[in-house]
């Protein structure tokens, strides 16, 4: 893979660019360095790091974000208004789940738009991106001990 080439900065780069909107699999590269010794402290800080930065751009773009666009996007005005106040009250619990495949990286896009509290969105944000990369070293780890 060409990430590993890199070492521990591929393996931050490929976390940031796997919380952007592009197709790319942080796990398997994650896993590849797993596998192959590095410890799982350090890469567990790094894919955090690189992933949590990822969100956040994603969260960043999302609130230079105008109704224009969604109106673009055939979104009407009285709609929009009627998500706003529902997302900035409960939207930064929804960041938990920016780590999930398909809706996590526009999920952050949304949030944003729609001005959810920043610090608040992206510390659950990062732990609930902390906790995918724990458990997914944690399986892992189970796998080198039977395997």
């Amino acid at each position: 893979m060409f990430f590993e080439t890199y070492g521990l900065i591929g393996l931050f780069f490929a976390s940031f660019l796997a919380a952007t909107i592009l197709p790319f699999s942080s796990e398997a590269v994650l896993t590849f360095f797993l596998l192959n010794g590095v410890d799982p402290w350090v890469c567990l800080a790094i894919a955090t790091l690189g992933n949590s930065l990822g969100g956040s751009t994603n969260y960043f773009i999302g609130k230079m974000g105008t109704t224009r666009w969604l109106q673009r996007i055939g979104i009407k005005e009285h709609q929009i208004q009627q998500k706003e106040n529902w997302f900035i009250k409960y939207g930064n619990w929804l960041a938990f789940f920016s780590w999930l495949p398909i809706i996590g990286d526009p999920l952050m896009v949304v949030l944003g738009y729609f001005k959810s509290p920043a610090m608040k969105t992206l510390t659950t944000m990062v732990i609930g991106k902390l906790l995918r990369y724990l458990f997914i070293i944690w399986g892992v780890q189970l796998l080198k001990l039977y395997f």
